[in-house]
């Protein structure tokens, strides 16, 4: 067995321990406690998380590169920014109950990844043979793991607002603690999106271009810098924040989907 069909199976083990994570975290949700469900279900995540770690680094030695080549490891590593995001914030914060908000975007993406964006691993483009790539795209998907806990809490705001998740933390709790984590990821994002600027600048001879990716990538900027002035200037919190968290994650989606797959551009996943 090569080192890709390896990644490969790890992958594969992954999804597995979502689906069954997918239960245990639908019976965590109804709990007001820890429990024994709880811990095995924390468990299983971080297993799900070692088993990533190993996918992308066993894709990159056969590659002889950074595993973020084309959208099938790019989607891999989203996912695994997710995942370990949620692992080290429950490491200080009992937030278990996020987990299944956690898990569901995990495995339609690792789905996706493997049925659909699929594709063996090969040399970069000539453009993306740069230091930049392990800069840019690792700021871009620390941000991604961030803002998809953002989008989970947002999701778990809006339902509690009905009179729904009864069991889950105060509706004030959650929507600081959602704000709390576009503080962290607004920053790296913004590196993100300067350092990708200084690479084209590299690559093409130009900082900024207009190309799909980097105006989806600004029009997200603009979303999140609308979401944090919004409440320091305005005082919009709660339902009106968790709003525009969801409208900045719908950003990163259709960048990640519509944009890469039937838009062309000069960005390697432009296409499958």
């Amino acid at each position: 067995m090569n080192l890709n069909n390896l990644s490969n199976l790890f992958v594969y083990f992954s999804i597995f321990i979502l689906a069954t994570n997918l239960i245990l975290f639908s019976i965590v949700l109804t709990q007001k406690k820890k429990s024994k469900i709880t811990n095995v279900a924390m468990s299983l995540t971080w297993l799900i998380g070692l088993f990533l770690v190993i996918a992308l680094t066993l894709r990159g030695i056969a590659a002889q590169r950074a595993p973020w080549g084309n959208m099938y490891e790019f989607a891999v590593s989203s996912v695994t920014a997710v995942i370990l995001t949620f692992l080290i914030v429950s490491i200080k914060k009992n937030i278990q109950w996020l987990g299944i908000f956690v898990t569901v975007p995990a495995i339609i993406l690792l789905g996706l990844a493997v049925i659909v964006l699929y594709t063996e691993s090969g040399p970069l483009v000539p453009a993306l043979k740069s230091t930049w790539l392990w800069i840019h795209v690792s700021s871009a998907i620390i941000s991604y793991g961030a803002f998809s806990l953002n989008f989970g809490l947002s999701i778990i705001y809006l339902l509690k607002t009905k009179n729904k998740l009864k069991s889950l933390p105060s509706l004030k709790r959650i929507d600081d603690f959602s704000y709390k984590v576009v503080l962290f990821a607004f920053p790296i994002w913004t590196f993100s999106v300067i350092s990708g600027a200084v690479w084209a600048e590299n690559a093409w001879g130009r900082y900024w271009g207009w190309d799909p990716k980097e105006t989806w990538a600004f029009i997200t900027w603009i979303i999140y810098a609308a979401y944090l002035h919004s409440r320091v200037t305005i005082g919009w919190k709660g339902t009106k924040s968790a709003w525009l968290g969801i409208a900045g994650y719908a950003a990163i989606i259709f960048n990640f989907f519509v944009i890469n797959i039937w838009v062309t551009g000069l960005h390697s996943y432009a296409g499958i």
